[in-house]
């Protein structure tokens, strides 16, 4: 067995942070697994830079996983699944190795609302980068020609949440102006996506302010049950992964900062380590 056959862990990129709460629901329900997360913290956030930036660093990135062994990258992040993964997936990956993967976070979750909404009404909450590259618009419309799409960009939320911010009186303020300029745009729709990784940790006042009728979907869970599903038809991958439970945290911030902000989203004490892209 080659270097390059050799099983290696699934690599998990963020541009930040918030990926973390996508790590958290892939781990609980595939605990088997090894890991490595990286988080480029130091050039985040991605969401106000350009399509061709968000590209290249988070070609960047999967290649320095690739590196480091992983067959399968997931991008559990909005922004870079919006900006980068098609380019990745089409134009890249069959120059780099064909049989590695790279995956998203938005076509699991579009999958999902079908079996959720009553009338096709659906509301985005993002980045402002994940509302203007309408990514969520597009491929709802693939899926689901008939549903209508409502979008709201967000450009305080994450600065709340890496602020400390998110349990504070003060996020109200924010949370409950973009909900209701989404609302006001339809007050029907019955379904809303958080699209954005950060976006659950400010769930408790997102349900405050958002009409009771309407569902709010978290990615978390739906890119593990995804992730889960994936592994299960394609064994082959699944035999490219090792199993040892391990996980390791990797950032391009200083390893500290990393670490302090990493509890905040994992509700534990993580070890990271610096690394540069």
């Amino acid at each position: 067995m080659t270097g390059a056959d050799k099983p290696g862990p699934i690599g998990v990129f963020d541009s930040g942070y918030g990926g973390l709460t996508i790590l958290r629901e892939i781990r609980h329900a595939l605990p088997g697994y090894d890991y490595i997360y990286l988080g480029d913290n130091a050039r985040a956030p991605y969401g106000t830079r350009s399509f061709d930036i968000v590209y290249r660093f988070t070609l960047e990135a999967v290649r320095y996983l690739f590196g480091q062994g992983c067959h399968l990258v997931i991008l559990a992040c909005n922004t870079a699944s919006a900006k980068a993964l098609r380019t990745i997936q089409q134009r890249d990956l069959p120059l780099i190795d064909p049989a590695r993967r790279v995956l998203g976070v938005i076509r699991p979750t579009v999958e999902k609302i079908g079996e959720i909404t009553r009338n096709g009404n659906i509301g985005i909450l993002g980045t402002p980068g994940t509302v203007q590259s309408k990514s969520y618009d597009m491929e709802i419309a693939k899926l689901y020609p008939d549903f209508h799409t409502y979008s709201q960009g967000c450009p305080m939320w994450v600065p709340l949440v890496e602020n400390r911010e998110a349990d504070k009186p003060g996020a109200d303020y924010f949370v409950r102006q973009e909900t209701g300029n989404l609302f006001g745009k339809n007050p029907d729709i019955d379904t809303v996506i958080l699209a954005c990784t950060h976006y659950p940790l400010l769930y408790g006042k997102i349900r405050k302010f958002v009409p009771e009728t309407a569902q709010i979907i978290k990615q978390g869970e739906i890119i593990a049950d995804s992730l889960s599903d994936y592994m299960k038809r394609h064994p082959e991958m699944d035999a490219k992964c090792s199993h040892g439970g391990t996980c390791r945290y990797l950032t391009t911030e200083n390893a500290g900062k990393f670490n302090e902000m990493a509890s905040l989203f994992l509700d534990t004490h993580v070890t990271g380590n610096h690394i540069d892209l």
